[in-house]
């Protein structure tokens, strides 16, 4: 595929601006650097590798989903260490070995490109570098996701720069966007795409975002239940050509049953309505987990989670297109019929389906490391699984992480801090350390001896605080929102004091991950809300001297079994690509609060300065009126200097307490560890 954009250089940046250049980039500060071969400078290998090659069958699929701009990889995680570069040498080869094989390869992606790392987040509109840098892939089929739609500026990027990239590739069922120079609201890509695959499939794909509502008044979101109604949509199911499959691709959660947010089930039922018999695909995202479901004997949804820390593969056989071989050669086959494991039969919530196919699947989790990739490219080690245009674009992320300053290094953390994988209370869990920061940095220098209560929440926190240098890159990943701090002063203890009950007991506050159809910034790991089933209990693998076929031939190797994705669907537990063991998974509080400027006798102040974020003042408000206090939002005021935010908080904490090992701090063993 050509590109349409200016090759990546310093030139790039003449069109927009870099958050680099202003206030709330660091300037003189340490730079990371470490001359190793290999994904990014900084970043660390793998220690444990694939169970077993693929399976293939005749029509194959690599989804991608809410990879939010971490086309760095997870620089100080060693399970998720490749780069983008990685991938696109990662996907040619898998392309090539398709074509030997003479089966048809498909590339998908789900959407949610930006919010969440340094790459796509320190530029202004989010995503200038980052989405070229996205586009070196070759994908078939991609779709929008909701983070493309809450900002005038970056929806207009999305339909002016980013849709035009891949044209008739990039499917928008239901979502316009009003055209500045007609007035008139269009499809941001295409509405549907008929196309024949290399072997002579012939699919019809959709692309269907969530019945979202947060988006720029540019935007238009239609629901699923109208768009399934409209004549094009009928016309496209009931098309005038061959349809051999249908793809539906969506920022939309697969699973139907216990997810409100999901209109896939909308979308099913409209063309089995048409179409009782034809194959149905679905590809979701949104909810950032690992899933597989099935729908009926020939419709089933893969789900691929987020971040670059996973890479979906699905394959299909059963199709009579003439120009597939008899018989696929030299590789595992999809053979799986598409029941749900327990049960005996395909999916009873929907299952619609009357025909009398014999399809069988196989479905895997990669995660997103260079061994994973050079396993599956069959054998390659490092000096052949490289294309050069895998390594240019590796190049490239490196330069434009030194151009944004994203390794300049505030301090060293000296421990992992996770969401999630530590309960409430241990000194790992990023709950135990904002306090702490909170206290340290956020100061009204006129009220700095009064004794202040600083309340935060936790959906303000996207993501795991890892142990190794704490850089400007890291200050977007793990807090990106720039809140700022507002405050009520003189407020009785004894009222004030009961407020973080309050919130944390649920009767106002919620988090922001709740409604998945609001801002939905912040995920659990391994969990999406409502969807408990899709973890699993560990699995217990004996991976020693476990056989494996690099190059063709029996190795034996003796793989560490590391902390990660241990996932259950409904083909059941042995999805992932990599046996990890599981990541302890604990709920975490709805809001925390810091203490400062108090009595050094121990004693508690008759009144206290009541500090908390923005975004919570509503709920607080509302709170404090339960206690008996009388405040109203004229009342509050405005706290920390004048841009101090949450996303300054660690940085501004790491430079004052993070000191020890500067410049060569030391990576830990990652989250879970």
């Amino acid at each position: 595929m050509k590109l349409t954009r200016t090759p990546l250089s310093l030139a790039l940046f003449a069109g927009g601006a870099l958050a680099c250049g202003d206030c709330s980039a660091p300037h003189n500060e340490v730079v990371q650097t470490r001359l190793v071969r290999r994904m990014q400078p900084d970043a660390q290998n793998a220690t444990s590798g694939p169970k077993a090659p693929l399976e293939w069958g005749q029509v194959n699929f690599i989804q991608t989903t809410d990879t939010h701009g971490w086309l760095e990889g997870h620089i100080k995680e060693r399970n998720y260490g490749a780069d983008w570069g990685d991938f696109v040498s990662f996907t040619a080869h898998m392309k090539q070995k398709a074509k030997s094989l003479g089966v048809d390869l498909l590339l998908i992606d789900t959407g949610d490109l930006h919010d969440g790392a340094g790459l796509s987040d320190a530029t202004s509109p989010n995503g200038l570098v980052s989405n070229p840098i996205f586009e070196n892939i070759d994908y078939d089929l991609l779709t929008i996701g909701n983070h493309e739609l809450y900002v005038t500026e970056i929806a207009y990027e999305t339909f002016g720069q980013f849709a035009k990239v891949y044209g008739d590739r990039y499917v928008t069922s239901n979502v316009k966007i009003l055209n500045r120079d007609t007035g008139k609201f269009e499809y941001v890509g295409v509405p549907y795409r008929y196309f024949t695959t290399a072997q002579g499939l012939r699919v019809m794909a959709f692309g269907v975002l969530f019945d979202f509502t947060g988006n720029s008044n540019v935007s238009q979101v239609i629901t699923a239940a109208a768009m399934v109604t409209q004549q094009w949509f009928l016309d496209a199911v009931n098309y005038t050509k061959p349809i051999d499959m249908f793809i539906v691709a969506g920022h939309n959660p697969i699973r139907t049953t216990n997810v409100s947010t999901s209109t896939f089930g909308t979308v099913y039922k409209a063309i089995r309505n048409i179409k009782p018999a034809t194959p149905i695909q679905f590809f979701g995202g949104h909810t950032h987990i690992r899933d597989f479901v099935v729908y009926d004997n020939v419709s089933t949804g893969l789900m691929s989670g987020r971040y670059c820390e996973s890479v979906g593969w699905l394959s299909m056989n059963g199709f009579s297109a003439p120009n597939y071989p008899s018989r696929i050669e030299g590789v595992p086959i999809a053979n799986r019929n598409a029941v749900v494991v327990g049960t005996g039969s395909s999916a009873a919530n929907l299952s619609l389906s009357t025909s009398t196919q014999n399809h069988t699947y196989s479905r895997r989790y990669l995660d997103w490391n260079r061994r994973t990739f050079a396993y599956h490219a069959e054998g390659s080690q490092d000096h052949t699984f490289d294309i050069q245009h895998g390594k240019a674009v590796t190049a490239q992320i490196s330069a434009l992480r030194q151009q944004l300053n994203l390794s300049s290094l505030y301090g060293c953390a000296p421990r992992t801090y996770c969401q999630y994988c530590k309960p409430i209370g241990d000194p790992g869990n990023i709950y135990s350390l904002l306090p702490q920061a909170y206290a340290a940095t956020v100061i009204n220098q006129a009220r700095k001896d009064t004794p202040r209560l600083i309340i935060g929440n936790s959906g303000n926190v996207r993501f795991d605080l890892v142990q190794g240098p704490f850089t400007y890159d890291d200050s977007f990943i793990v807090i990106p929102f720039t809140n700022t701090f507002k405050f009520l002063p003189d407020v009785d203890y004894k009222q004030a004091s009961q407020v973080l009950g309050i919130l944390n007991a649920g009767s106002f506050i919620k988090k922001r991950d709740v409604d998945l159809s609001l801002r939905d910034f912040n995920f659990n790991p391994m969990l999406t809300v409502g969807q408990e089933t899709c973890v699993d209990p560990p699995i217990t693998h004996d991976r020693l001297n476990r056989r494996s076929f690099a190059s063709g031939k029996l190795v034996r190797r003796q793989d560490v079994v590391s902390p990660g994705y241990v996932t259950t669907d409904d083909f059941g537990t042995d999805g992932d690509d990599t046996i990890h063991s599981t990541i302890p998974n604990f709920s975490q509080p709805t809001a925390f609060q810091a203490n400062a400027s108090f009595p050094a006798d121990g004693s508690t102040p008759a009144s206290v300065d009541l500090v908390f974020v923005d975004f919570v003042q509503p709920n607080l408000l509302k709170a404090l009126k339960s206690v008996g206090a009388s405040f109203v939002s004229s009342d509050v005021k405005d706290y920390a200097p004048e841009g101090f935010t949450t996303n300054n908080v660690l940085p501004a904490y790491a430079k004052m307490a993070w000191q020890a090992n500067v410049p060569s701090c030391p990576v830990g063993d990652g989250v879970g560890s």
